[in-house]
């Protein structure tokens, strides 16, 4: 039931034609509870999509009435026309809803540039479409309009004493950090505050969302959107929370990071010994944008001479000549030098376990990655067709 699992979210998924495919495109959610509180994060991009110009004055009180999502064109780059077109499809919905058009989070997916008046009619229509189709099984149409292409639609739900979570994503290509890094709606009947929902957000995120680097290539309308409806009427002890919500964002990371573009390898990098987690993640997030190390893994080649060298470009504390490289268990690197034979090592399996002592401290973490293959570079080359 995706992001109608918690209690006081109504949902829709509807098809107006914005996919050629004629599969559903315009999602709609809506918090029916005794609470309207959100809280968003956002792509770090300078270059912001007009759902995220409009979405980042939205979400300023705190107060969340519903998300309007659309695939099919980003609505990036197409100016004033652009950002108006976005506020029409806010003022749609809050006309329908009987709420305030500031009080409607919008976002959009798809091909930058696009976003003419054709699209502004589908969009349009698609709220008018979404609205009437509002229900609380409608979770799993939602999660599959949002989708571009991703292959398959992405949930997640986790419940405990009395509260649930769901939420939904979507997300394949143009992984990399900047607060989010695709665009996601989660939702809570657990009693929050607006503060606190903030807080959550972005600790869950920090670690997770933040932490996913598939291709290197930050999006311009990535937004992470929480609502809470306070509809179990139970407020969660805080650091419970916050477990569960992460660990529900970890999930849809992870689930993102197996739908990526023309992936053949799920790589998790884990760097450990590290004098900070600034380092830790540093260091991590430069071996996982390095093209030379992702070929490799594409070619089942255990070459940890390319994660050597990409470790040496970063600005983190340790010793190259005091460092130790596992791949999948085995250890192929000791102080910087060979260890075991690279035959020992199987990379045929998709999921890839890299693993990085830095010997420079206790600190460690945790970056996901994916193989640079043929079927990304096609993909990519033909994407606007």
């Amino acid at each position: 039931m995706t992001v109608t699992a918690a209690k006081g979210f109504e949902a829709a998924g509807v098809a107006v034609g914005l996919k050629s495919t004629g599969k559903p495109d315009v999602a709609v959610v809506v918090n029916r509870g005794p609470n309207k509180v959100g809280a968003a994060v956002f792509t770090g991009n300078r270059a912001k999509a007009n759902p995220i110009l409009w979405s980042e004055q939205a979400i300023g009180d705190g107060v969340v009435e519903a998300v309007v999502l659309n695939s099919g064109g980003a609505n990036c780059f197409t100016g004033a026309f652009g950002f108006q077109t976005t506020h029409l499809t806010a003022e749609k919905a809050a006309e329908l809803l009987g709420v305030s058009s500031g009080d409607v989070i919008v976002c959009s997916t798809g091909l930058i540039g696009s976003g003419d008046e054709v699209f502004r009619a589908k969009v349009l229509a698609g709220v008018d479409k979404g609205v009437a189709a509002l229900s609380a099984d409608g979770g799993a149409a939602a999660a599959e309009a949002i989708m571009t292409t991703d292959t398959v639609s992405k949930t997640a739900v986790h419940s405990e004493d009395g509260w649930t979570i769901g939420a939904m994503a979507k997300g394949a290509g143009m992984l990399a950090p900047g607060l989010a890094t695709m665009l996601v709606v989660i939702t809570t009947d657990a009693v929050l505050d607006a503060a606190a929902a903030d807080a959550h957000l972005r600790a869950a995120t920090r670690v997770s969302f933040d932490r996913l680097d598939s291709d290197g290539c930050m999006s311009t309308n990535d937004q992470v959107t929480l609502l809470s409806s306070g509809a179990s009427g139970i407020t969660p002890d805080p650091n419970g929370f916050r477990a569960a919500l992460t660990a529900v964002c970890v999930e849809l990371a992870e689930k993102l990071q197996g739908d990526a573009e023309g992936a053949s390898h799920d790589i998790t990098i884990d760097v450990r010994g590290a004098a900070s987690e600034s380092d830790a993640v540093e260091v991590g997030r430069a071996v996982a944008r390095n093209n030379l190390f992702k070929a490799a893994i594409f070619g089942n080649d255990p070459n940890w001479g390319r994660v050597l060298a990409a470790i040496g470009t970063t600005r983190a504390a340790f010793d190259p000549y005091d460092t130790d490289v596992w791949m999948n268990g085995v250890r192929v690197c000791t102080a910087g030098g060979p260890d075991a034979p690279r035959e020992d090592v199987d990379l045929t399996p998709r999921a890839t376990h890299l693993v990085i002592d830095l010997k420079s401290g206790e600190a460690a973490a945790r970056i996901l990655t994916n193989d640079l293959t043929h079927d990304y570079v096609h993909e990519n080359s033909a994407y606007s067709s």
